[in-house]
């Protein structure tokens, strides 16, 4: 295990001379430091009022990092012919009279009056960067500021402006952040995502700065004891300001690591039978640990699900992944139903794109399909969303949007409205500028609507 000095932190050294501290013991008290937190330099967030009572209280997003293709999961094409569908070219009917999805997703079909699919979702971006931030933000790259993600504006005015005090951070990310783009954006360290690290799939989520590989429980009582023994300064010094801030967020540190709060993410918890039905790998018991956050009153949860940026060997990918992500969605669905949670959760599944709806056979993609903004699906359910439902469509072969555009600040916004959250609020931002919560027409952001039809 790597370990820092004391030395090499700041503000800590002078509460516990001469003591060094491991990693994982650091990274807690740098969680607490940035998620209860800390202010960006002249940034208020006190500015926002909270969102007030909405159909939901928190959101699932099952990122589907590098951009699944629309084709062989939510919007098949079988007329279009071998060209376009590959070897995929049997969609299934779903439990939706006249809805069919792809043919590796059969439990999913089952589930389809709990969701409804988009299928003219729209940007016409085909980065990653770019697009990601566009989906993630509802706004247009490149412009003055850089705004933040859907998940810190929920930290924003459903966790720092509703006095969240949850041992547990308002805005989480399972495994591994993006990387695309800046989450918080202008609105700072306060709301950006607490990412998790780890593998849930093995067996022990080794959460980074809350669960160690290898260190026991009894292990971190032994150290925090040590810890208590070495501290001579804030033995001598019991009523300075600074030594008893730091004592509360070490207390609060070790109440994650070895308190309840903690104990969300110990999936052991679980009982063997539901473990199984959502999958024994990473995405399945991602899906399963954002449940457990859910069920602790977490506002915002992402799932960032990696692999889907298919160049090369996409229908065998196809043929591992969207049999994984059939099982765990499809459960995640009904387990939150069947708690009582999927009316209050949206669940928001979408990449930053779709795939070339043309199969690139020729070298170098052999059989791969590229990168696709024109038009894509995304999937809504719970929270106010109506399922069983399709919005908008695409043209015979999925190359364009056919009728009614849904632009990601559409999606966007129908989200927030559920959550309870102004639209037209004020964001706050370091340059003093009015920003809204969402574009307005001054923006000039294209916009189709809030999806109305299924809220």
């Amino acid at each position: 295990m790597n370990e820092t000095p004391i030395m090499d932190s700041p503000g800590i050294e002078s509460g516990l001379i001469g003591l060094r501290l491991s990693r994982r013991e650091m990274v807690c008290q740098s969680l607490f430091a940035a998620s209860g937190w800390t202010l960006p330099a002249g940034l208020d967030l006190s500015a926002p009022t909270a969102a007030q009572p909405g159909k939901a209280k928190s959101v699932i997003q099952i990122w589907m990092w590098g951009g699944p293709s629309h084709l062989d999961t939510f919007d098949p094409k079988p007329a279009a012919g071998y060209d376009y569908c590959g070897s995929l070219s049997k969609p299934i009917p779903a439990k939706v009279e006249g809805m069919v999805i792809g043919e590796l997703l059969p439990l999913l079909a089952q589930q389809a009056d709990k969701y409804s699919i988009i299928r003219s979702m729209t940007h016409g971006i085909n980065a990653h960067e770019t697009a990601s931030y566009a989906v993630q933000t509802g706004r247009k790259p490149g412009e003055r500021l850089v705004y933040p993600s859907v998940g810190a504006v929920v930290s924003l005015f459903k966790g720092y402006s509703t006095g969240y005090r949850g041992l547990i951070p308002p805005y989480i990310v399972l495994t591994q952040l993006q990387g695309r783009f800046s989450e918080a954006g202008f609105l700072g360290q306060r709301v950006k995502p607490f990412a998790t690290g780890g593998d849930p799939g093995q067996t022990r989520f080794a959460v980074e700065g809350v669960v160690a590989q290898g260190i026991s429980d009894r292990q971190q009582q032994t150290r925090r004891q040590l810890l208590h023994q070495l501290n001579l300064l804030g033995k001598a010094q019991p009523d300075d300001p600074s030594l008893q801030a730091l004592d509360q967020a070490e207390q609060q540190a070790y109440e994650l690591i070895l308190g309840d709060a903690g104990k969300v993410f110990d999936l052991s918890q679980e009982k063997d039978e539901i473990r199984d039905r959502y999958g024994r790998n990473t995405f399945g018991q991602s899906c399963l640990a954002a449940r457990r956050l859910v069920e602790l009153g977490v506002p915002y949860i992402t799932i960032n699900y990696q692999g889907w940026d298919t160049h090369r060997q996409h229908f065998q990918i196809m043929r591992q992944r969207l049999p994984q992500m059939d099982k765990g969605m499809a459960t995640l669905l009904q387990d939150l139903s069947e708690r009582g949670l999927l009316d209050t959760t949206i669940v928001w599944w979408s990449g930053e794109f779709g795939r070339t709806p043309k199969v690139q056979w020729e070298a170098p993609w052999n059989g791969g399909r590229g990168h696709y903004g024109q038009v894509f699906s995304a999937v809504l359910a719970g929270g106010g969303f109506r399922g069983g439902h399709i919005v908008g469509a695409s043209d015979e072969k999925g190359e364009e949007v056919k009728d009614r555009p849904v632009y990601p600040c559409d999606l966007i916004g129908s989200v927030y409205e559920l959550l309870g959250i102004d639209t037209e609020g004020k964001l706050p931002n370091p340059e003093g500028l009015d920003v809204r919560v969402t574009p307005t027409a001054a923006d000039r952001i294209h916009m189709g609507g809030r999806l109305k039809e299924i809220m």
